[in-house]
């Protein structure tokens, strides 16, 4: 199995402006030199973490998804995010996974954070996605969803890889490093972690401390207080080594932990 390549953007986000974020990242993307299979980009990378879906959500046949679709195909690369979306009447905080051939996945974030009111206003998804990029089974997730393992549990070894794309307060990064290391220790895979930098609308500051961590917990890369753009490589190799020198997932409690659709 061929290596994974993934491109990771920390950047400020201008509150509540999607023309100005897509911009942003328009630009960010195009500087890009390294060969990757995959770009990720921030929670509601086009708004910031934003209570208000009424005045800022969009379609699907909106202005972000149609960026994400046209510049994944433009650049011939995978590129997800999060963005605020009305579907039917309902807002939702849902990651768009763009594929090169126009193919549009999609992840509503399950677990809805309370202390900003998120449940209020938004509806919360129901289902996990795995998607498949070179050869590798990814699983998505979106910031507060972290904190539930058993929704992130990786029975049998379902996914490779697990990306939590957040914008998580800096008051509260100790909780984000350690559990992005839990997360990758409890289900033998690579973990993703990529947040935001600078002040939100609100008045929060984000430290960023955007990461790639392996299958044993070893962060193999962290940046925080300043935006930036790197690329990664992942051994499939080393994981599937990893995983039979401590085969802990074969002693998994599978009867009691529902695996999610």
């Amino acid at each position: 199995m061929p290596d994974l390549k993934l491109t990771i953007i920390q950047s400020e986000l201008v509150w509540e402006d999607i023309d100005a974020n897509l911009a942003g990242f328009d630009q960010k993307i195009n500087d890009i030199q390294e060969d990757t299979h995959l770009i990720i980009l921030p929670e509601m990378f086009t708004t910031g973490f934003s209570m208000d879906p009424a005045n800022l959500a969009q379609g699907m046949d909106g202005s972000a998804v149609k960026w994400l679709q046209e510049k994944s195909r433009q650049k011939n690369v995978a590129i997800a995010g999060s963005v605020i979306i009305n579907a039917a009447g309902n807002f939702y905080n849902r990651l768009l996974w763009a594929q090169p051939d126009g193919r549009l996945l999609i992840y509503d974030k399950r677990h809805l954070f309370r202390m900003s009111g998120e449940e209020k206003v938004y509806s919360a998804g129901d289902k996990t996605i795995i998607v498949q990029l070179h050869g590798w089974k990814i699983s998505p997730f979106i910031c507060y969803d972290l904190r539930f393992p058993a929704w992130t549990r990786n029975i049998s070894n379902r996914f490779d890889l697990a990306i939590f794309i957040a914008n998580w307060p800096e008051k509260r990064a100790m909780h984000w490093k350690s559990l992005l290391q839990a997360r990758a220790i409890e289900n033998l895979c690579y973990v993703i972690g990529v947040n935001r930098v600078g002040t939100d609308g609100n008045g929060l500051t984000y430290s960023g401390d955007t990461c790639v961590i392996d299958p044993a917990g070893n962060i193999l890369f962290q940046k925080a207080h300043a935006a930036c753009t790197h690329t990664a490589q992942l051994s499939y190799s080393e994981l599937q080594k990893y995983r039979k020198s401590f085969p802990a997932w074969m002693d998994a409690d599978i009867d009691l932990i529902r695996i999610p659709d």
